[in-house]
């Protein structure tokens, strides 16, 4: 059903790689709910994956950036803007990846090369497609930008290895850019705590069916599907949400407030 929430609304939505990607999802639903907008994703990404099907779904074009750097986001937003006829309602931002976590190297061996990589991509690139849009005035007043996190930001998850201090530091940018754009231009700014999802980069980690189960069984609601994640976008996309910002919201079924349920109880009985 739509509602049209974001009837008029221009934006970019960066990180769909195929029909399991929470950004792929989002697309969908933006353009049911009357947006317009540009996809977008780094070069290697978009070989390994299927964005220009998604674009074509959407009837927009893909401008390939890298999220690291600066040119690539200059060139993104203008492209942008000149191709949707004006400033942005809105932008995803949906980034992340850890070559630690890739190539399956235990917390007390990091890389810290690849370290340094993790935090540029899945955190430092927030700040710079804020900072981008900023300088540019690529967003208009009461626009909205959302960042895609993960409550290891907050709790350990061994697996989850560097990428926890990557979310956290993204939170953090959220945060404090929220506070600057909230003064300049009533740009608002939050991130979205998700509950673990089987999407390609999340069924890739080491035990993540296990934990799935687990924080199924744990959340009273269930863990919340990528479905239900992107109609949650949607309304911070929207002017429903006009005075929402410098927020972490989390979107999993209760999971972070939970602390047992009786399913684990019993499941821990035998």
């Amino acid at each position: 059903m739509s509602y049209q929430l974001l009837k008029g609304k221009k934006g970019i939505i960066t990180g769909a790689l195929d029909e399991n990607s929470i950004a792929w999802k989002v697309a969908l639903r933006a353009y049911e709910e009357g947006a317009t907008f540009v996809l977008t994703n780094a070069p290697v990404a978009m070989r390994m994956g299927k964005i220009n099907e998604l674009a074509t779904a959407c009837n927009t074009i893909v401008i390939p950036a890298d999220a690291t750097k600066i040119e690539d986001l200059e060139n993104l937003y203008t492209q942008a803007m000149t191709h949707l006829g004006g400033k942005l309602d809105f932008v995803l931002h949906s980034i992340g990846m850890s070559p630690n976590v890739r190539k399956d190297r235990p917390y007390g061996d990091l890389k810290y090369d690849y370290f340094l990589q993790s935090l540029d991509i899945s955190a430092l690139s927030l700040h710079k497609m804020l900072q981008t849009a900023e300088k540019l005035d690529a967003i208009n007043e009461w626009g909205s930008v959302v960042a895609l996190s993960y409550i290891a930001a907050q709790r350990t998850f061994g697996t989850y290895s560097d990428m926890a201090q990557a979310k956290a530091v993204l939170e953090s940018i959220a945060r404090s850019y929220g506070e600057r754009y909230g003064k300049h231009r009533k740009v608002r700014v939050n991130t979205i705590s998700q509950s673990p999802t089987k999407t390609t980069a999340g069924a890739g980690i080491d035990g993540f069916d296990a934990f799935y189960s687990f924080a199924d069984m744990l959340s009273p609601l269930g863990n919340a599907s990528a479905e239900d994640c992107a109609n949650y976008v949607l309304t911070l996309f929207s002017d429903l949400t006009r005075m929402v910002t410098m927020q972490n919201l989390f979107h999993d079924g209760g999971f972070s407030t939970n602390g047992i349920s009786d399913a684990l109880i019993d499941k821990i009985k035998g």
